[in-house]
């Protein structure tokens, strides 16, 4: 991680605090008191890093915070500066649990057992019980979860109109950034290098993030293979890979497991129609002829191939205009900006 955030850019000032769990987090240990710690050691050493800043004059203007980090506004708060949450998933997993604990967390859990059990909720898509982020469904087993999101929209409702940093971009979830009245959700995204998006520095390929060294042995094969020879098969379908693949015009195979990720291939699949949900077996696994199915579908010339292959083209068409220079995305962040620029 040292190494990826030297890559990145001189600008930034990364600063590292210990979470109390130097020899590594085992799934046995206590889940509260590992967040506890965070929240703890977290506030202090952002808390010291903002006056230390301030007083070396640097004075931080604005914090902007991401996911399960609602400690972090409280700093904010503190120390006198605005703040704005950076969600990462689809505007529309924001709505779900701002309307789960809203009103719609008794039906979500009483009905969700029932296999033809659907909800529709305001302003999002009709949603089966297999498209709600697996925190909110009684089977979740990860109890520190729903709790920290639900401090996280407490954090948000504190404040008078909230303002939230979204992933996404206007064209793409026109509806679900206008759901909740009581926040302003902003779309900023897609939020992925440039090399993926318009290509103007093709050096700019990762966000800085990877545990793994890279091989670029294998696109010297893809090159060499005819047009649509090559398929992008999600396995782990979080919102990093559909946006990157409705930037890069790729159809996908989605093969949802917990968390948001449900909600994704719903959107992927329904909504935005840009590829296939792989349907498991009652014991969830998937076979492999089921895999194929996706594969074969998205890859021939029938009419549902056609029509997801001309979605993806849109979205990238879409999305790399939502980022140009008097795009929505770059319009909105500038907007965003200049108002943090009134207020200082």
């Amino acid at each position: 991680m040292a190494k990826a955030a030297s890559d990145i850019t001189n600008d930034i000032t990364f600063v590292a605090f210990s979470d109390g769990y130097d020899d590594g987090f085992k799934l046995s240990d206590d889940h509260e008191h590992y967040m506890t710690e965070i929240r703890n050691r977290g506030s202090d050493t952002l808390r010291d890093t903002i006056l230390d800043s301030a007083n070396q004059g640097r004075r931080v203007t604005c914090l902007v915070y991401s996911l399960l980090l609602p400690w972090a506004a409280a700093v904010a708060r503190e120390v006198h500066i605005p703040c704005a949450l950076l969600w990462i998933q689809p505007a529309t997993v924001l709505d779900l649990y701002y309307y789960y604990f809203n009103g719609y967390g008794e039906e979500i859990n009483n009905s969700s057992d029932d296999p033809s059990w659907a909800i529709q909720l305001p302003r999002l898509p009709l949603l089966a019980k297999r498209d709600i982020p697996s925190f909110m469904l009684p089977s979740n087993s990860y109890k520190f979860a729903l709790p920290s999101f639900k401090e996280q929209l407490e954090t948000l409702d504190a404040e008078t109109k909230p303002k939230v940093l979204v992933n996404t971009f206007d064209a793409l979830e026109p509806d679900a950034l206008k759901a909740i009245e009581h926040y302003d959700l902003i779309g900023i995204g897609p939020l992925i290098p440039s090399a993926f998006l318009d290509g103007k520095d093709p050096s700019d390929k990762a966000v800085g993030g990877d545990l793994f060294h890279k091989s670029e042995d294998y696109v010297q094969w893809l090159n060499s293979k005819p047009r649509k020879f090559c398929y992008l098969c999600v396995f782990w379908e979080s919102f990093e890979a559909p946006k990157k693949s409705i930037a890069c015009g790729v159809p996908v195979v989605a093969f949802p497991r917990w968390t948001d990720q449900g909600t994704n291939a719903k959107l992927i699949q329904d909504v935005w129609r840009t590829g296939l949900r792989v349907n498991p077996r009652e014991d969830d696994t998937v076979e492999s002829d089921e895999i194929k199915r996706c594969i074969e579908t998205i890859m021939d010339d029938g009419e549902i191939g056609r029509e997801l292959r001309e979605n993806a083209k849109k979205w990238k068409k879409l999305a790399r205009e939502a980022m140009q220079e008097d795009g929505s995305s770059t319009k909105n962040l500038k907007a965003f900006v200049e108002e943090l620029g009134d207020c200082c």
